[in-house]
């Protein structure tokens, strides 16, 4: 049995060697065949490229002009023989590698050197140079006094103003102060006189029976007639009224009368009073007695009812 057997097992062993040397020799084979064989036998049979295991590495192109290089250094390669023949160049699968520049070698900076002073300086344009320096700063100087001397006119100008200003308001101030006293002195003048009046109608005044008319030694009209009627003592009242307002001139004739026009409302408003062209008086003493009846305002009128008139001329004698 032994025996029988180990033939068999030797001549597989064989068949098995023989089939790997065969694939090693064919895979040889197949390596040395170029790729473009495999290639074209796949185009002659008419088979697809993707059914094709090996494919032949295309060259890169590259867009542009071609660039002729030269090698330098030890991996330089001598340059090559000129021929006379004009071959045409084939395209490289590879593109050659890109020159490298040699590095730039390192120079030392030049120093440029100042041309010596002169020997004999010029002094006239140092002296022009320090001239119009001097002259710069003396017009600066004075454009700045300039400006600080505008800068105090404005103050004083501005400080003028207001002093003038505040000058006329105290002047202002004293003016009212002035015609308020001199208000005060003629209306104290004024209460004076008519104090001075009242005391002397109190000092000549006796019982005569009759209000509102000074005392006489015989009772008189308003027009110092001999008429005693409620007319008579209604213009008697109404001449007492104008004296005790009146105020008159020193020079005033006391032997003299004068007619007077006065319009007035019910109720003894003076409206107007206005004294007669014959009236013998001067202007001064013809305006006192206008002023008189007007400063009265009111005339007697109560318990006159009966004989009051809105027009009433009568004569006035200081």
């Amino acid at each position: 049995m032994r025996a029988d057997s180990r033939p068999k097992g030797t001549s597989k062993a064989v068949v098995l060697s023989a089939v790997l040397h065969l694939g090693i020799v064919g895979f040889l084979a197949l390596a040395v065949v170029p790729c473009s064989f495999y290639e074209s036998l796949f185009e002659t049979l008419h088979l697809p490229a993707e059914w094709n295991p090996i494919t032949c590495t295309k060259p890169v192109s590259l867009q542009g002009e071609i660039i002729e290089a030269e090698l330098v250094g030890v991996t330089g390669a001598p340059p090559p023989k000129v021929s006379n023949t004009k071959a045409k160049p084939t395209p490289e699968t590879v593109p050659p590698p890109p020159s490298v520049p040699p590095p730039p070698s390192e120079e030392t900076p030049k120093i440029k050197t100042l041309p010596p002073p002169p020997e004999h300086p010029d002094t006239k344009d140092q002296e022009k140079v320090v001239a119009e320096g001097i002259q710069k700063a003396e017009d600066a100087k004075k454009e700045q006094e300039e400006k600080q001397r505008q800068r105090a006119a404005e103050l004083d100008a501005q400080a003028a103003k207001h002093k003038e200003e505040e000058q006329k308001k105290i002047d202002e101030l004293f003016a009212k102060m002035d015609a308020a006293d001199k208000s005060t002195k003629a209306a104290q003048s004024k209460a004076n006189q008519a104090k001075q009046q009242l005391a002397d109608l109190k000092a000549n005044a006796q019982e005569n029976g009759v209000d509102n008319v000074p005392y006489a030694p015989q009772k008189q009209t308003g027009s110092n007639g001999p008429d005693a009627g409620l007319r008579a003592q209604y213009l008697a009242a109404i001449q007492n009224t104008l004296k005790q307002n009146w105020v008159g001139p020193d020079n005033m004739p006391t032997n003299q009368q004068c007619l007077l026009h006065i319009v007035q409302l019910p109720g003894g408003q003076v409206v107007s009073a206005k004294v007669d062209s014959s009236c013998p008086f001067d202007d001064a003493g013809r305006k006192s007695v206008e002023d008189a009846a007007m400063r009265a305002n009111e005339l007697p009128y109560k318990g006159f009812e009966s004989v009051f008139s809105r027009t009433v001329d009568m004569y006035f004698k200081p």
